[in-house]
């Protein structure tokens, strides 16, 4: 599959966490292998993935500032990674192909350099504080957080508009992504979804627990989900660390259990035995429910975003609309794991397979260059 004609870079927000968008990363490195990935921040965990997979890592000068790893996002507000990512140098390459959720779509390249962007969604922080901040634990400053981050976030969206006119083109992760692009740049893109983790699962006898697998940010509103479990008395297993961790245990009551990180054979026996997943949080995409379909398993979801592309209600799982606990209790008192055929859920999530989505990237890539080459 690796194309010999161009000299390709990829280019990454970061590698610090382990999901989509790293994913997406080493995937699109087993299509060009000889290619080096460029990003803003690597953990001490990635450099030995990257190093064992003989990947040839380019860091900024980010990798160099105090307790980079656990002050990264704080570091975007005073423009650190816009900059991080025009001081790269791309000369000599004829493609770069970022994934972008954030910044690393804000590379300079020069004129007959062609920068395709695949972007997971312009970058929430940016674009929509009021709902990335929302039940964020900023202690005394949380009164003055929109005020205080109010100027910084103007410059940043200012910068970020001005770099995505310096993408020649955009692959969307969904039409929501799709959409977002349209609204927030001004600019057209291509669907092509990412793929889930897609292999044949054993069939295993539903558990009595429903289940969230998700990272414990505030925005992804998992404290939906806990309280709902918690006032109906039923059992709730929630894989996943994050900020939120603390708050959330705050109010969870005896039948939610939180398992923390878990290995990755942990997360597939967890979902071949839930009931169903609860997916609480609007996604551009949303891998987790795809995931949890390929395991047999329906799916619960907030009804907005990438999952109304790949959940069909009363068929492979439900909606419910306010994200609310409110909301989603009305799904969970009447749900009937038996309404919904294993083999249908698993038929359904064969869509979005990594041979799909490798195949699709690889020959939208080669359309553009061999176009602009000729």
């Amino acid at each position: 599959m690796y194309n010999y004609y161009m000299k390709i870079a990829l280019v990454c927000d970061d590698l610090i966490q382990f999901g989509g968008q790293e994913r997406l990363i080493l995937a699109l490195h087993e299509l060009w292998p000889d290619a080096p990935i460029f990003t803003s921040v690597v953990s001490e965990k990635w450099k030995k993935i990257c190093e064992e997979k003989k990947i040839l890592l380019k860091v900024s000068f980010m990798q160099k500032l105090p307790w980079i790893e656990k002050l990264n996002r704080f570091y975007s507000v005073f423009l650190f990674h816009q900059l991080a990512f025009e001081s790269f140098d791309f000369t000599g390459y004829d493609v770069i192909l970022s994934v972008s959720a954030r910044y690393s779509h804000c590379i300079i390249t020069k004129p007959q350099t062609i920068h395709i962007c695949y972007m997971n969604s312009p970058g929430r922080m940016i674009w929509e504080p009021h709902l990335y901040f929302r039940k964020e634990n900023f202690g005394v400053l949380r009164y003055f957080s929109k005020i205080f981050l109010s100027f910084p976030l103007s410059l940043l969206r200012a910068g970020d508009y001005s770099s995505a006119q310096g993408v020649d083109y955009f692959i969307a992760n969904s039409l929501t992504s799709k959409n977002r692009i349209k609204k927030y740049y001004g600019r057209d893109s291509i669907v092509i979804h990412p793929f889930a983790d897609i292999k044949p699962f054993e069939n295993t006898d539903s558990g009595n627990f429903f289940l969230v697998i998700s990272r414990l940010n505030a925005w992804k509103r998992i404290d939906t989900a806990v309280e709902a479990c918690t006032r109906l008395k039923i059992p709730l297993r929630v894989i996943g660390t994050g900020p939120d961790l603390i708050r959330l245990k705050r109010i969870a009551g005896d039948t939610v259990e939180f398992l923390g990180y878990v290995r990755e054979e942990v997360k597939s026996e967890m979902l071949g035995k839930c009931t169903a997943l609860i997916n609480t949080q609007e996604e551009d995409f949303g891998i987790v429910p795809v995931e949890a379909m390929a395991h047999g398993k329906p799916v619960i979801a907030y009804g907005n975003g990438g999952v109304c592309e790949t959940v069909e209600p009363g068929i492979t799982g439900e909606f419910y609309y306010e994200q609310t606990a409110d909301s989603l209790m009305e799904v969970l008192e009447f749900f009937d794991s038996k309404k919904y055929d294993p083999d249908i859920c698993k038929k359904s999530a064969e869509r979005f397979t990594k041979y799909e989505f490798l195949t699709s990237v690889q020959r939208y890539v080669n359309e553009v260059y061999f176009s602009r080459r000729n």
